[in-house]
């Protein structure tokens, strides 16, 4: 069985149609589904308590706190990470049950966005590969609990970059699979700040982490250049 595990903050909007997804395109082997919010100000906890079937946690805000508090509680042996903005294809967990059954511990599925432009469909195209530099947490991430125990979870001194830093290790570990089924995110932020500025920041991030940047200066840096 698998546990989804669902970090938000302030998603009143997309987290009841990314429920009524999840209860659409399920195979059945869901155990549950918890959403840990980090103090949303909207109605976001509000509807998460009210929904069926669903495990409602709190912790301090930032993503990699958030999905390590999820672990903390989760009760399967397969732990499913995925962005409130994500929508998983059907049959997503009898999908991730196949591949750990394959021996393939951890993995995520092929990207593509909700918005139709050539450039953000080229960096989907390239979701396919299986290469760290394609990586990113809107693909979503499968985990088994040994292997993510065994990791140390997600570190909790990174705010933005959290989900690149463990996908890291478990190349590192030579334990990540592509999924050739595609899931479906939103372009929210290119659309706020434009394709080119978006792309722009992610590869400033990127390459500021490869000459060595801390933690704190990736999130300084992300922050700074949202709010401009």
């Amino acid at each position: 069985m698998i546990s989804i595990i669902i970090p938000v903050y302030n998603e009143e909007e997309r987290l009841p149609a990314l429920l009524r997804h999840l209860d659409v395109v399920s195979s059945g082997i869901v155990s549950e589904i918890i959403i840990v919010d980090g103090g949303s100000s909207d109605k976001t906890a509000e509807i998460a308590q009210a929904a069926e079937n669903i495990v409602f946690h709190t912790s301090e805000k930032g993503r990699a706190l958030q999905m390590n508090a999820g672990a903390k509680i989760a009760k399967t042996d397969i732990f499913y990470f995925l962005h409130a903005d994500s929508f998983p294809p059907k049959d997503f967990d009898a999908l991730i049950l196949k591949e750990v059954q394959n021996g393939n511990l951890a993995g995520c599925f092929q990207m593509k966005f909700d918005k139709d432009h050539w450039w953000l469909n080229l960096m989907g195209w390239f979701t396919k590969l299986n290469h760290i530099s394609c990586r990113g947490g809107d693909q979503s991430l499968f985990v088994t609990r040994d292997l993510f125990t065994k990791l140390q979870g997600f570190d909790e001194s990174y705010k933005v970059y959290e989900d690149n830093e463990f996908i890291k290790k478990l190349y590192g570990e030579k334990q990540f699979t592509v999924i050739k089924s595609w899931i479906t995110t939103s372009a929210r932020l290119y659309d706020r700040m434009g394709i080119w500025k978006t792309q722009r920041l992610f590869a400033e991030i990127y390459w500021k982490k490869r000459r060595g940047a801390s933690a704190e200066e990736l999130y300084e840096h992300y922050y700074k250049r949202l709010n401009l």
